[in-house]
């Protein structure tokens, strides 16, 4: 699972929210998807990346679905995992702020990709929506979720 990038490094992964949120959930064929990438998180000393903007929509969809008590769990939870929350400053807002203007993506979606395409790195998220960004953005697709 952990194949070389073309930066000749190892393969790195940024976080959507949805991808969290199913782990949080127990959500068939994402939680084992979610504990693999941990374990090589953890096995090369190298964290998965999310955005700040989409820790926030975790937060604040746990809460809505579960109460404030399952969203303080889930952050409690986010703080003992290999994953590093990037913030999100003017420079990152602004790049994320032209992709959600040039593909019609979600706010929180834009931050999502642009860290993603910044760092490198592949969007681990079961939303088909970034398939319309295209090639600069490569997908690792979890199964999507139906309410």
């Amino acid at each position: 699972m952990s194949p070389s990038s073309s930066r000749g490094g190892t393969r790195r992964y940024v976080l959507d929210a949805n991808a969290l949120i199913g782990f949080f959930e127990d959500r068939e064929g994402v939680a084992g998807k979610i504990e693999r990438l941990v374990g090589e998180a953890l096995r090369l000393d190298l964290p998965l990346l999310m955005s700040a903007v989409n820790w926030g929509e975790v937060f604040y969809t746990a809460w809505r679905r579960h109460g404030e008590a399952k969203a303080r769990e889930a952050e409690a939870r986010l703080q003992e995992m290999p994953i590093a929350v990037i913030a999100a400053d003017r420079e990152r807002a602004t790049r994320a702020a032209a992709l959600k203007q040039k593909h019609n993506l979600g706010y929180a979606d834009a931050f999502a990709a642009e860290l993603a395409i910044e760092r490198g790195a592949w969007l681990v998220t079961a939303d088909p929506e970034f398939s319309k960004v295209g090639k600069t953005l490569s997908l690792y697709s979890l199964p999507r979720y139906e309410k």
